[in-house]
């Protein structure tokens, strides 16, 4: 029997995988699964953040490799076993997907041999206020410039966010894609999450201080109609770098009108965009918003904050609003505008959707530019 280690057409590497849940792995998890069922061999590697985890598993066809972890500093996981086995991984693949930002980035980009890297840069790091937050975005910028300066080929989810980025003087001298996040369709879903026949606002996201949702409850707040209803799902239990509950629950208060769904996967989400009249993305740092252009493609149009990358969904398709930061008043405005649009506008906006953020578009897109860069790339089906 051969001993042999195996080789991959693709090496997808970031902190975080599934069982976790955020917009990076969900971005990961499809690039990886679809290719996988397109005939390349792909492998994942991250940290075993979840020590229920294994440390070598597979996974709808994808080899994941997890990293023992030793602690952790605000989301960054301490794990020196991590850039060797990335590393090792890398050396033996075609292609190597870094996701960035990543504390390790920079030594892993040099650890790669010959194997050409493509960064995913998913957002410039944000963290709330604070010495200590200050000082890792700090260090995370350093390890991003050197991961990029080191890439052969760096994706961005659109212009609107590369070219607001920091980041965007290192990633125009290198060969750069555009590649919206591949998206899920969601329809179908039943109605379990409707309480009432009044107005349904839903959020859906991870529950930490940079999706603003305090100024959604603020906004929500706003509306009169005892039949409303504000539903908010997420993790806020194992959510990495600390939860934002307790400032949601001060805003909440006495309004019962408004419910902290939690975690939801798989079904219970298609099942909660067919819930909802609007959805809201009220972030304070954001670069795409996959559960917002999911919504779209369901027929929920989003109202979002005018941040470069979070706009990008709502203003290529028109189908929803941007209004500022932390503005409550105007996010209640919107929320009534967008509430009351008809049937017809929102099923052929939910088409155009689909056509712009269906995961097959971004899988296309992937797998050209990685068969671009692989010395042998596998036939395409």
């Amino acid at each position: 029997m051969s001993t042999a280690e195996p080789r991959y057409d693709l090496t997808v590497a970031l902190t975080y995988y599934t069982p976790y849940m955020s917009g990076v792995t969900h971005t990961a998890q499809t690039v990886a699964e679809g290719l996988a069922a397109r005939g390349w061999r792909v492998a994942v590697v991250t940290s075993q953040h979840d020590k229920s985890t294994p440390l070598r598993e597979t996974i709808n066809g994808v080899d994941v490799y997890r990293a023992r972890v030793l602690g952790q500093i605000t989301r960054a996981q301490i794990s020196p076993e991590y850039p060797v086995l990335a590393a090792r991984l890398a050396r033996r693949s075609g292609v190597f997907l870094l996701n960035l930002p990543m504390a390790e980035g920079a030594v892993v980009a040099q650890l790669v041999g010959s194997t050409p890297i493509v960064s995913m840069l998913h957002i410039d790091l944000y963290l709330p206020p604070g010495l200590l937050n200050r000082v890792a975005v700090a260090a995370s910028d350093v390890t991003s410039w050197a991961a990029l300066r080191r890439s052969a080929a760096v994706v961005a989810y659109s212009d609107d966010q590369a070219h607001a980025s920091k980041f965007w003087p290192t990633m125009r001298r290198r060969e750069h894609r555009f590649i919206p996040a591949p998206c899920l369709d969601r329809r179908g879903g039943q109605p379990r999450y409707r309480r009432t026949g009044g107005l349904h606002v839903g959020f859906l996201g991870r529950i930490v201080e940079d999706k603003g949702i305090p100024y959604l409850v603020r906004a929500f707040r706003k509306i009169t109609d005892p039949d409303a209803r504000l539903l908010i799902g997420g993790n806020y239990k194992t959510v990495m770098g600390g939860d934002d509950l307790a400032a949601i629950r001060a805003e909440i208060g006495a309004d019962d009108r408004i419910e902290v769904l939690g975690e939801l996967r798989g079904k219970e989400i298609d099942d909660f965009y067919a819930s909802i009249d609007v959805f809201a993305l009220p972030s304070v740092a954001e670069s795409f918003g996959i559960v917002q252009a999911e919504a779209m493609m369901c027929g929920v149009p989003s109202v979002t904050t005018d941040l470069p990358g979070g706009r990008y969904p709502v203003l290529a398709t028109q189908f929803g609003a941007v209004v500022p930061p932390r503005d409550p008043p105007a996010l209640h405005r919107a929320i009534l505008e967008l509430g009351a649009a008809p049937a017809d506008w929102r099923d052929a906006k939910a088409r155009e959707a689909r056509k712009l953020f269906a995961a097959e578009h971004g899988l296309d897109a992937y797998q050209d530019l990685f068969t671009h860069l692989h010395p042998n790339p596998p036939t395409r089906p």
